[in-house]
């Protein structure tokens, strides 16, 4: 299948399993099971690291999570949730600076003692 034919579902961000949905928005997985049967959320089964796993409509979820804990409520949970992956991200960078600082010593300390000025190398090759 062509990538235009997944639609929304096939779009990066715009799906999110019912896991991510209850830590992201504040859901429970029975709220979202009621809106599934209600016909207000769709959803695709699919496996997570082999274990079964809903994956639903970011947009969707927001709007229901929007009208069960209000627009408040939603926002505040996204800002905090932003936060995370900021504090997160800032953290992953700075282990890599660090590493990365080290390296230009680990290199001058394996590079091999300078030669003596004026001294040639004798050819290989004659």
């Amino acid at each position: 299948m062509k990538d235009g034919e997944w639609g929304e579902w096939g779009r990066k961000g715009a799906t999110l399993s019912d896991k991510t949905a209850q830590e992201e928005f504040g859901l429970t997985r029975d709220e979202i099971v009621r809106a599934i049967k209600a016909g207000k959320t769709q959803y695709r089964e699919t496996p997570i690291y082999g274990n079964p796993a809903l994956r639903l409509l970011r947009r969707e979820v927001e709007v229901l999570a929007k009208r069960q804990l209000g627009p408040e409520y939603v926002r505040d949970r996204q800002v905090a949730t932003e936060l995370t992956r900021i504090n997160r991200e800032l953290r992953r960078l700075k282990i890599q600076m660090a590493a990365l600082e080290k390296r230009p010593a680990e290199l001058m300390a394996a590079q091999p003692a300078p030669r003596e000025p004026g001294r040639r190398r004798e050819p290989r090759y004659r």
